[in-house]
């Protein structure tokens, strides 16, 4: 018997559910013998990055902390991965948004009142569109791989935060540290739960995820964007414009990372930091496939790239883990996820090897075994 790999007739439902879930178990077993090669404790290394937060009351606020900006950018990444725009500036759109939030904040440090933040947030959001509508233009008119270009613009930015950080808006009250001034009360992202560190943007990208799942599904739009993705010839039969579709994709992704960008830089870190790119634009690409590209999804699979974070930081402190080692799980998990969606597509077949033992011979109607030509003619001649 040999093992065959065939098509199936069509996309299994069940493996299509299930290869998250196995792509995370063995992202565990992989991982704990990969540490335990390196000289660390493998199974311990993996009980403190994925399960101890979970039970510890005061982590589950910095998992959701975390969590809430993966959210945002994956769900609109995986808007445009679902027209087959393939967004890789998310990082970058995050760092831009950012930075132009930080821009207002910088100009209204000595004014207060509710209307700030808003305006800060409107920033952040037009930044990461402006950032994404670069490679969009470069895809529309030049028919320039949108891929590339939004890769490379996330170079561009960081470092233009760099240039920002040691330059023009570097705090001259920060002891010559490159980073900006502190951000005031009307600056910061309120708290949504007094008492912990859940603040307003975890709400939001819940919100987010949801007004996202019901437009996808039960809009005009979601419909177009769908099928761009998945028969561009029919959809241009229908009138559906691929130009269009492009702009809408980007603008869209980048505009999510962008506000997730302003709501990082006026929550979490108060600040403009060279420390602002935490690779969360490259991590939301994980989340979203991870997710199925269904908002819904891309909740869940935030909360579990989060923990890498999280568990990750912890790892360092109690067992002598090294910092990548967050990245090394994320790395496996995106690996194992794209090898077990070929089970999506395709199955393991047993097929028998050709060149073994001949079938047996087919049984006559009275249940003998028939004779050779030559034996049926003699016998027949004796009778």
């Amino acid at each position: 018997m040999a093992l065959s790999f065939e098509p199936r007739r069509e996309p299994s439902h069940a493996m299509m559910l299930a290869a998250p879930v196995i792509a995370v178990v063995a992202t565990l077993v992989v991982g704990a013998i990969v540490f335990t090669l390196l000289g660390h404790d493998g199974l311990k290394a993996v009980y403190q990055i994925f399960v101890v937060p979970l039970f510890n009351p005061y982590r589950w606020q910095d998992l959701l902390v975390k969590a809430a900006p993966l959210a945002i950018i994956a769900t609109g990444l995986a808007i445009g991965f679902r027209a087959n725009i393939w967004n890789i500036g998310a990082e970058g759109q995050y760092i831009f948004g950012g930075l132009a939030g930080t821009g207002i904040a910088l100009m209204t440090l000595d004014q207060g009142g509710v209307w700030v933040l808003p305006i800060m947030i409107a920033a952040g959001v037009l930044g990461g569109m402006v950032w994404a509508g670069v490679p969009a233009l470069l895809k529309t008119r030049l028919n320039v791989n949108e891929i590339l270009s939004s890769l490379m613009l996330n170079y561009v930015a960081i470092q233009l935060l760099y240039y920002l950080m040691r330059g023009p808006w570097k705090d001259p009250m920060g002891f010559n540290f490159p980073q900006t001034a502190m951000f005031s009360p009307a600056q910061t992202l309120p708290i949504a739960v007094p008492g912990t560190l859940i603040h307003l943007g975890i709400p939001i990208a819940a919100a987010l995820a949801l007004t996202a799942w019901f437009l996808m599904a039960r809009s005009i739009t979601g419909f177009q964007l769908r099928v761009v993705g998945l028969a561009p010839n029919a959809a241009r039969y229908g009138g559906f414009s691929q130009s269009s579709t492009v702009w809408l994709a980007l603008l869209v992704g980048g505009g999510l990372a962008g506000l997730a960008g302003v709501l990082e830089a006026s929550g979490p870190f108060g600040q403009m930091v060279p420390q602002f790119p935490t690779g969360y634009g490259y991590t939301a690409i994980i989340v979203a496939f991870l997710g199925r590209l269904n908002p819904l999804g891309i909740l869940i699979a935030a909360l579990v790239l989060a923990l890498t974070y999280v568990g990750g930081e912890s790892a360092q402190t109690t067992i002598g883990l090294p910092s990548a080692a967050a990245s090394v799980f994320q790395a496996m998990m995106l690996f194992f996820l794209l090898a077990t969606d070929l089970l999506v597509r395709y199955r393991f077949v047993m097929r028998r090897k050709a060149g073994g033992t001949p079938p047996a011979a087919p049984v006559t109607a009275n249940n003998a075994s028939p004779l050779p030509e030559t034996r049926r003619i003699e016998a027949e001649a004796a009778t």
